[in-house]
């Protein structure tokens, strides 16, 4: 046994002599020579978050409760507990052959595994790490090693990929092969597998959210975006032309010079643009429910729709009237060719 471990339960077997424990177990597998993987081993790992309550009472009770969820029962087992790790951890090695010769099925064990770890972790508030992310790369062994290289890979390429054809570039220069399965005869794609260091995966089997058909949805939608925002902006460049061609053709024709009409073209042309921009805002205030701000222009002259609306004057005067005005200056021009006429006469 190692120096940084003790034993928390065993059934079936005498430790510690591991020479002793091996020979118990080979005995028992005489009761089923068909099996041929006739050793189970599981390690539960927990959070460091949760190694100040984990003591060795609680990863025994948790560890048997384990095993009744996933049918390891009526079988010789041993529970050891390491402790060369900061995280809790420990390992379950059982015999395949139950006590009375029947075999304890191992078929879906991962899918049943991450089913009974999560109803666990929930049951006896443990700490539930976010995905893959905070999975020890370096603690990993073979096919789960090459597994997690092609996620992180596929994770930080799929950014910079617009289709399949960016991937599968992005992929081969880190040594990571692609191969399609296709609908019967067809030529349509139907699923997807990646490849390295001789172990070959599914999408799915990678992360549910590599699978064939998400990443497929993807890529599309990232091509209707981009003909979308290519379309939007064409119709965009077309209008403003429009509006040039129009303005130009108005004021291209008038006057003498050349370099005039020209100036006065791009003049309204940049006129049409700021109409046209206007007019957009208008339409996207209007669609966001928001009335069109009016602009009030201060002004001395009587006030008209941008101004005042009861008729006063912009500086709170009150409105004249037009005859009396005409009359008074009238009456000013009379008098002084009046006076004039006097002096010529002295």
């Amino acid at each position: 046994m190692k120096e940084k471990s003790r034993i928390l339960e065993a059934e079936g077997i005498v430790p510690p002599d591991a020479k002793r424990m091996a020979e118990d177990f080979n005995d028992q597998t005489l009761l089923n020579p068909r099996l041929k993987n006739t050793v189970g081993h599981i390690s539960l790992s927990f959070s460091p978050k949760d190694a100040p309550r984990m003591t060795d009472a609680l990863m025994t009770q948790i560890a048997k409760e384990y095993m009744q969820k996933m049918g390891i029962t009526d079988t010789q087992y041993l529970l050891v507990r390491h402790l060369d790790q900061p995280h809790p951890h420990c390992h379950l090695v059982y015999n395949r052959v139950g006590n009375d010769g029947q075999t304890i099925s191992d078929k879906n064990i991962k899918i049943r595994n991450a089913k009974v770890c999560r109803e666990l972790t929930e049951k006896y508030g443990l700490y539930l790490a976010p995905g893959k992310d905070d999975v020890r790369r370096e603690r990993l062994r073979e096919p789960d090693k090459t597994r997690y290289e092609i996620y992180d890979a596929i994770k930080r390429c799929l950014p910079r990929c617009a289709g399949w054809k960016g991937l599968e570039k992005q992929l081969e220069k880190q040594g990571i092969g692609i191969r399609y399965k296709y609908c019967g005869s067809t030529d349509r794609k139907q699923g997807v597998l990646f490849s390295k260091n001789g172990f070959e995966f599914s999408g799915s089997k990678i992360d549910r959210a590599f699978n064939f058909t998400k990443l497929d949805n993807r890529f599309n939608n990232i091509q209707q975006q981009t003909q979308h925002r290519a379309t939007l902006f064409g119709n965009l460049s077309a209008a403003a032309g429009n509006y040039r061609s129009a303005f130009a053709g108005l004021f291209g024709g008038m006057g003498s010079s050349g370099t005039r009409s020209r100036r006065e073209a791009r003049h309204y042309s940049a006129a049409a643009g700021r109409f046209a921009r206007r007019g957009v805002g208008r339409t996207v205030a209007a669609q966001a429910g928001r009335k069109s701000r009016r602009v009030y222009r201060t002004h001395h002259g009587t006030a008209q729709r941008r101004g005042r609306g009861d008729g006063h004057r912009c500086d709170g005067a009150p409105p004249q009237d037009g005859r009396t005005e005409k009359k008074s200056q009238n009456k000013t021009v009379t008098e002084l060719e009046n006076l004039k006429n006097h002096e010529r006469r002295k």
